[in-house]
């Protein structure tokens, strides 16, 4: 029985300005692991760490809908599975849960089939299953990426992270619907907040890109989704006004939220003391975690024959 081991990292979008076109991969990582289960009436999927008794483990599972997504796809009838997820990353946090298990499967998928699609078509099928492409493109490639899509195509482009760039995030007990948080946003938007944020995201390239990273605090703001999503999660904006006082470089919404990130070199750990004391007077219990940036991107551990149980 050949077993493929997978690691994906959590990930961060939007930094701030960067709305549905950033994302960053985090070290903090997810385990999928597949077999054929030749003989099986059905896949098998068993559930460790997060999700636990909350995620499905039916066709409706992310994993397993991936995987068979990508052998629909190249037109092969797909075999039923055994899958093992050891899931590190907390579920509907803005950390890139559903992303990290679509890519996990796409990958694992395309290992089995002898890497028939190229990391562009990965990237294609992981966007079409997820909805969007700013967690997956992170996901899939690591580091800080910039995706547009251009008709039907998907054009993506590294941003350089800065030496020794740590992120800090305080991430709530409590969970925000992503939908719910992508539903609170406006239909139209005024002409001036467009332009802010593309100047916001502008300097935030340029100043990852060339080391000034004092840029940050004012290339991370932004006027197009936080403003409409904090009122979901109202402690995140106190936490973001903290961790700014106590020296964080930028501090920002992780995705659609609940946690709340921010960058920062040196002065970690004043940092989360700060944002965890600013949750504390809020009465809002959570973790404070510090990670690196991962420059690597979804990856295979190795192929195995021995038996996954």
């Amino acid at each position: 029985m050949r077993n493929i081991t997978v690691k994906i990292p959590a990930t961060s979008a939007n930094l701030g300005s960067g709305f549905d076109c950033l994302g960053l991969a985090l070290d903090l990582w997810n385990t999928v692991r597949i077999a054929v289960n030749e003989g099986a009436e059905n896949s098998e999927i068993k559930i460790t760490g997060y999700g636990l008794g909350d995620l499905s483990t039916d066709n409706t599972n992310l994993v397993l809908k991936s995987v068979l997504n990508v052998y629909e796809h190249v037109g092969i009838a797909a075999p039923n599975f055994l899958i093992h997820c050891d899931n590190l990353i907390p579920l509907k946090r803005g950390l890139g849960s559903s992303a990290a298990a679509i890519v996990g499967g796409c990958v694992a998928a395309n290992q089995l089939l002898g890497e028939i699609l190229s990391i562009d078509e990965l990237l294609v099928r992981a966007s079409e299953i997820e909805g969007h492409s700013d967690n997956v493109v992170a996901a899939l490639m690591g580091g800080i990426k910039i995706v547009a899509k251009d008709n039907a195509s998907l054009m993506t482009a590294s941003v350089p992270t800065p030496n020794n760039l740590k992120t800090v995030l305080f991430i709530p007990d409590t969970s925000v619907s992503t939908l719910n948080a992508r539903n609170s946003l406006p239909s139209m938007v005024p002409y001036d907040d467009v332009v802010f944020n593309l100047s916001r995201v502008a300097l935030l390239v340029n100043s990852l890109a060339t080391d000034r990273l004092e840029g940050l605090v004012v290339g991370t703001q932004d006027r197009l989704h936080q403003p409409h999503r904090i009122p979901l999660f109202p402690p995140a904006g106190l936490i973001m006004k903290e961790a700014i006082k106590a020296g964080a470089l930028g501090a920002f919404l992780s995705g659609s939220g609940p946690t709340v990130l921010a960058l920062a070199r040196g002065r970690e750990m004043t940092i989360a003391y700060e944002m965890a004391e600013a949750a504390r007077k809020a009465n809002l219990d959570g973790n404070i975690m510090i990670t690196d940036i991962s420059a690597s991107g979804a990856y295979v551990v190795n192929d195995s024959d021995e038996e996954l149980k």
